[in-house]
């Protein structure tokens, strides 16, 4: 762990909300007091909920407004310790041993290359890995866990509970600041316990109509109040139906940033029929839309 307390990112909840603002993502009070806790506290946040309520979105604009670099860890099923945390560069050792044998080493020279090609030069560091060992603000984001496979649950428990690693060859590698660490879980499955428990706990589902309106409202300031509360409405409607992929809040953004490009100053149910694949992205949840909507 870190050898000196680190100064918080954050002074209070309320300094949270404003700052993350500032970035154009709009926190409510639960959202930024788990933000605030998890930077005071120097634990991980593990955000849960729906693709598309801004999870993602929540850990690069802390990075931006922290000026810290954001190193994402992107989970899918198949990703491996050395995808996530360190791999040699065999094609660079090969080299440098076969420029060995072409020299002619001897026996003591030859034990010396052995040596040599497990060295910081051949070092190829991945995101965990990566985040440890930087000296600036960092923000980890170890997106998608439960799309990784169980195994690696007790590699991050490993990382995250000592924000260490240790390479054979190098010895243990400890953080000397340790990173603001976010983890994302789209709940496909459920997460062990024994991370859950490192971890502090947030659950974001989509914003409620007055929240999304502000949001429209920060990121397509040009779109008229009405458009926007008639844009919101619609999304509102069609993530109560049973569709394949319930709309985004960045397709609501997409969806006005459109309308705003076609000059529609109404949100009539032509203009509905016609940009309707902004949001909705299966031919299944087109008709079923249509069909609810009674558009069809």
């Amino acid at each position: 762990m870190a050898d000196a307390p680190q100064e918080p990112i954050f002074t209070s909840v309320d300094d949270v909300v404003e700052r993350l603002a500032t970035t154009g993502y709009l926190a409510d009070k639960s959202t930024a007091t788990s933000v605030f806790l998890a930077d005071r506290l120097g634990k991980p946040l593990l955000i849960e909920g729906p693709a598309g309520v801004g999870k993602t979105e929540l850990a690069r604009a802390v990075a931006q407004t922290s000026g810290a670099e954001l190193v994402r860890l992107q989970c899918y099923e198949g990703v491996d310790e050395a995808r996530a945390l360190y791999e040699w560069n065999h094609a660079k050792q090969i080299l440098r041993i076969q420029s060995a044998n072409h020299s002619g080493a001897g026996e003591n020279d030859w034990a010396e290359t052995k040596a040599d090609v497990f060295t910081e030069e051949f070092l190829l560091s991945r995101p965990l890995l990566t985040a440890i060992r930087r000296t600036d603000p960092t923000v980890l984001l170890i997106d998608e866990t439960d799309k990784a496979d169980v195994e690696i649950e007790g590699l991050l428990l490993e990382v995250l509970s000592d924000f260490a690693v240790t390479v054979p060859e190098l010895g243990t590698i400890t953080a000397t600041r340790k990173p603001f660490v976010v983890l994302t879980s789209n709940a496909t499955r459920e997460l062990s316990e024994a991370l859950k428990r490192r971890c502090l706990y947030l659950h974001l589902d989509f914003p409620d109509e007055e929240l999304e309106r502000r949001i429209l409202a920060s990121r397509v300031p040009e779109l008229s109040a009405a458009v926007s509360a008639q844009l919101v409405r619609i999304v509102h409607v069609l993530r109560g139906m049973q569709l394949k992929k319930l709309p985004s809040v960045a397709e609501s953004i997409d969806w006005g940033r459109t309308l705003l490009a076609l000059g529609m100053k109404d949100l009539d149910d032509t203009t509905v029929r016609a940009t309707l694949g902004v949001v909705l992205k299966h031919r299944s949840d087109h008709e079923r839309a249509l069909s609810e909507l009674k558009l069809a």
